[in-house]
């Protein structure tokens, strides 16, 4: 058999300058090294490039006509599709003040001009390394994702499980105030909830009730599996507690911790509620599906008796009514 050879993607670099000259003598240092890179001159540009084909690192010129770097800059920081891309902000202004408000819109590093081909280089191979570990975290990230949907589809009558989970979850993290942080971390708490489950026995997953003690004790572990899968990763540390407590019970019967309403943390409260609500609205081989009015009548009465958050609950419906999200 013949060896192949698998040659890496080159580096997309896209810089961003309207002098012409300037981006294209840039471009062509770049390429010299053996990136790929895309000269253009403007910020409407720039946006519709990174929209076709996302660039690894952008070169951004502080002063253009129309949209400036530090515009376009804070715009591609604070979208959540492009904010993880590094910007470069190459200016001529020295002004100490200058660099703060490149600072404020999020840059990364800053190259003044005149452009030395070696700084820029230095600059960009750093940057480009981290950017490189960022994906690789995305890519483990994704992965144990779709772990977590393989463990969804195991069980055809939680189809859509995990997806409805993530949306609600993160819409009412939202509804209530919570920060852009957790709200992703309610997101991914929807898709790795469950993870743990990949270690329990279909015949077990899919028996639903009359589990004998033994299988229940099997059962019961899942939320600590699934938490030691996921704790190698730095980016997942507020998803960790959402994936260990959310089979707690405010009143202290849940598990696998037996913790009761002040020690819960906030995030698995809200999964809690959601993945509740769900569950009752599903039918099962062993139970019917409920009305939505069904549903609320039912949680509301098992918050009182100290199951769920009552404040948690009452939110979310709240929240179903406002946006008429009854699912």
């Amino acid at each position: 058999m013949g060896e192949l050879l698998f040659r890496r993607r080159a580096a997309k670099i896209l810089v961003v300058d309207d002098n012409q000259d300037g981006a294209a003598l840039l471009a062509e240092l770049l390429i010299s090294r053996g990136y790929h890179a895309v000269p253009v001159q403007h910020a409407a540009d720039a946006e519709n490039e990174i929209r076709r084909d996302p660039p690894d690192l952008i070169l951004l010129d502080v002063v253009m006509p129309g949209k400036s770097g530090y515009e376009l800059c804070r715009e591609l920081k604070e979208d959540p599709a492009t904010r993880l891309i590094p910007i470069v902000m190459i200016t001529g202004l020295t002004d100490r003040q200058d660099k703060l408000r490149g600072i404020e819109a999020g840059a990364d590093d800053f190259l003044n001009k005149p452009i030395f081909p070696e700084e820029l280089f230095a600059r960009v191979k750093s940057l480009l390394k981290i950017k490189e570990f960022t994906d690789e975290l995305e890519t483990a990230e994704s992965v144990l994702c779709t772990l977590g949907l393989s463990v969804e589809a195991r069980d055809p009558y939680t189809e859509g499980h995990c997806e409805r989970l993530a949306r609600h979850a993160s819409d009412l993290g939202r509804h209530i105030g919570l920060s852009d942080e957790s709200i992703v971390a309610l997101r991914r708490g929807g898709y790795l909830h469950d993870l743990g489950k990949i270690a329990v026995p279909d015949e077990i997953l899919k028996k639903g009730s009359n589990l004998s003690p033994e299988e229940w004790q099997l059962i019961k572990k899942h939320p600590i599996t699934g938490e030691n899968i996921c704790k190698p990763l730095k980016s997942l540390r507020l998803v960790l507690p959402i994936i260990r407590y959310h089979h707690e019970h405010s009143d202290g019967s849940g598990y696998p911790d037996g913790l009761v309403k002040g020690e819960i943390p906030l995030l698995p409260r809200i999964l809690q509620v959601v993945d509740v609500y769900d569950a009752l609205r599903t039918s099962r081989p062993y139970k019917p599906a409920l009305s939505h009015d069904e549903t609320a009548m039912t949680m509301r009465a098992e918050a009182g008796f100290g199951l769920w958050d009552e404040e948690l609950v009452d939110e979310f419906f709240a929240m179903l009514h406002k946006h008429r999200q009854v699912a």
